[in-house]
């Protein structure tokens, strides 16, 4: 596994990586994510919508979280473009000066369009076109989370809970940076991604899936109601991946270190700025106690 350092390394190659991309390759990775995370999302309520709470407490909630992992396994290990992930990796690629501002948010209207033409495209044809979702327990399931999101929490609610999310979310695109091996990033994914969900967090591409496919499925929400929701979760989540991951992380350890000069680098300095060793003084590096060059760090694996 990576340190903490070369994880912060790989993840500004990575950022820097997503924002040259061409815009056909966004679009089409995007459209791909969005896809995957509605899978999870359908998957979520399929195997939790038949354990009864008075049973079983909360597990549906665990189940639920523990399945919806799938979506960004595909995302990360499969690659595409999640609008989510990208709201850390990116800005952290230009605040190492890997990627200039404005290749940022045009990046983001992209990467959000697409995302949210994939889940709609699995709500609408593979969710409820096909029936599966239309069935008595998956709906009741659906009907719970649709108007819990849409209707129930209030707009600071949505922007706290969207903050905690893709703090979770993008910390677990980290922890796979982290993995060199395809077990280690499954691992590093599934439990951030466990969290958020049984916690009842909000991420705004999953609410692209739940939400439009509550509308197709005759629930009792509106497009206003979605789109108020989405937009309080992409403010919410933009915030929990750039403070929280990052911006944290570039200040721990994206920063270039200060270099330090000591009294004995400073003689030996002539006024031309070339070093003067005397002959009998031993050159530093040479047992004098100053560490050798640090070797370059090892070029982040591709995800």
């Amino acid at each position: 596994m990576k340190s903490p350092k070369e994880i912060t390394e790989a993840g500004i190659a990575t950022g820097a990586a997503k924002a040259e991309l061409t815009v056909g390759k966004v679009m089409v990775g995007s459209f791909l994510a969005g896809a995957y995370i509605a899978f999870g999302g359908l998957l979520a309520i399929m195997v939790s919508s038949g354990v009864d709470s008075e049973i079983f407490g909360t597990l549906d909630l665990f189940i639920r979280g523990l399945v919806f992992s799938l979506g960004l396994i595909l995302v990360v290990i499969a690659g595409s473009e999640l609008l989510t992930g990208n709201m850390a990796l990116v800005p952290i690629a230009n605040m190492a000066r890997r990627t200039p501002v404005w290749r940022i948010f045009p990046n983001f209207l992209v990467v959000l369009v697409f995302n949210f033409l994939g889940a709609v495209f699995v709500a609408y044809v593979l969710a409820v076109q096909s029936g599966v979702i239309t069935q008595e327990l998956p709906l009741a399931e659906l009907e719970e989370i649709v108007l819990l999101k849409g209707v129930e929490e209030t707009n600071l609610q949505i922007f706290i809970r969207a903050m905690g999310a893709n703090w979770l979310v993008c910390l677990a695109v980290w922890l796979a940076l982290a993995a060199d091996d395809v077990g280690g990033k499954i691992l590093a994914i599934i439990f951030p991604i466990l969290a958020f969900v049984a916690m009842g967090f909000d991420h705004v591409i999953a609410n692209m899936f739940f939400l439009p496919a509550g509308i197709f499925a005759g629930i009792d929400i509106t497009w206003l109601d979605a789109a108020n929701n989405f937009l309080w979760a992409f403010l919410g989540n933009f915030v929990g991946a750039v403070v929280f991951v990052s911006g944290a992380y570039f200040f721990l350890y994206g920063r270039p270190a200060k270099e330090t000069h000591t009294p004995s680098q400073a003689e030996g300095h002539g006024g031309d700025g070339h070093r003067e060793v005397p002959q009998e003084r031993e050159p530093a590096g040479a047992g004098s106690g100053t560490p050798a060059p640090a070797a370059s760090p090892r070029e982040p694996a591709g995800r």
